[in-house]
């Protein structure tokens, strides 16, 4: 693995001041969210990697600032933060050194500022006033407004000029099933914190009810609405395949792992059944660890010819 700084060099970052910006971020990203920045230095392309750590951080700072405070708190601050990435999306600049990275590897790989604008106004309104879903096409609203374009603001830097119409709706399939398995993964952590993330309609067709879960409840009626769920996250994650032929080269190993880790975390809410409510499913350390050395360890040459095909490719 190159240092950072021959990482920075790579991708063709060179000013000092633009350097420490990336370099800002990486340590951000690399605090909040260790597991994905290792993975992106492990198994990314070097040219590949500034960009997408920039891509990160970015999706972090609009997540933190959509699920912080009140209501009408997380608005207002959504509302300052929309106006400070758009004054910095015009003028290149900003006094946040996180800002001046992520315009940056905007302008560089050319990404549409649509996906910006929408995933900002999803923060506002799917995320910041989330209250559940009352129904399958409620869930799917909330794709289409808040995680799908939070997805393509940082996976859809990989490519040059931003993701064509195929390669968006790839992306479209893949953030279903990630958005499913979350969700149930993390079921237990989001009742304590007075979300639910299963559509109420699907809670009355097996007559289960919110207090049942909340309880963690081990009953028929329970384990048949969790079964279910998680057939609908299998189906998902199948519908993903082919989702490597829509990725840059430079970044397939990092793809084929978050879909490996994302089926592991799947087989395991599976085997959890109401257990699930009890605690959150994560991903343990052996399968993580045994996933990225195996990556890791078949991706190094493709990895070198990737970089030297050239990152950015259309």
């Amino acid at each position: 693995m190159p240092t950072w700084r021959t990482t920075l060099t790579e991708a063709g970052i060179r000013g000092p001041r633009l350097r420490d910006d990336y370099t800002y971020v990486a340590r951000r990203v690399l605090r909040r969210e260790p597991a994905p920045y290792l993975t992106l230095r492990l198994l990314a392309a070097p040219p590949l990697v500034p960009w997408l750590a920039a891509g990160v951080g970015f999706m972090n700072l609009v997540d933190d600032v959509a699920e912080t405070g009140t209501v009408q708190q997380r608005r207002a601050n959504l509302a300052a933060l929309t106006g400070r990435v758009e004054a910095a999306l015009h003028t290149g600049d900003s006094p946040d050194p996180l800002l001046r990275a992520y315009v940056h590897a905007v302008a560089s790989r050319g990404l549409p500022e649509p996906w910006i604008t929408r995933f900002l106004d999803g923060a506002a309104s799917a995320e910041a006033c989330f209250d559940g879903f009352d129904t399958e096409e409620d869930f799917q609203a909330y794709l289409d407004a808040y995680a799908w374009p939070g997805l393509m603001a940082f996976i859809g830097l990989q490519y040059r000029g931003g993701p064509d119409a195929e390669q968006a709706a790839g992306w479209r399939r893949f953030v279903d099933a990630a958005q499913r398995v979350d969700f149930l993964a993390d079921l237990a952590g989001d009742l304590a914190d007075g979300r639910l993330c299963l559509p109420r309609a699907r809670l009355a067709e097996h007559s289960v009810t919110r207090a049942d879960l909340e309880q963690a409840r081990d009953t028929p009626a329970v384990r048949a609405l969790l079964a279910a769920e998680a057939r609908r996250a299998r189906a998902a994650l199948d519908a993903t395949d082919g989702i490597l032929d829509l990725t840059e080269p430079g970044l397939h190993p990092v793809v084929a792992t978050m879909t490996e880790l994302m089926a592991h975390q799947l087989a395991a809410v599976e085997r959890a059944g109401a257990g699930a409510l009890r605690r959150d499913v994560g991903y343990g350390l052996v399968a993580p660890l045994r996933t990225l050395a195996r990556a890791r360890s078949g991706a190094r040459e493709p990895l070198r010819a990737a970089g030297q095909r050239g990152a950015g490719r259309r």
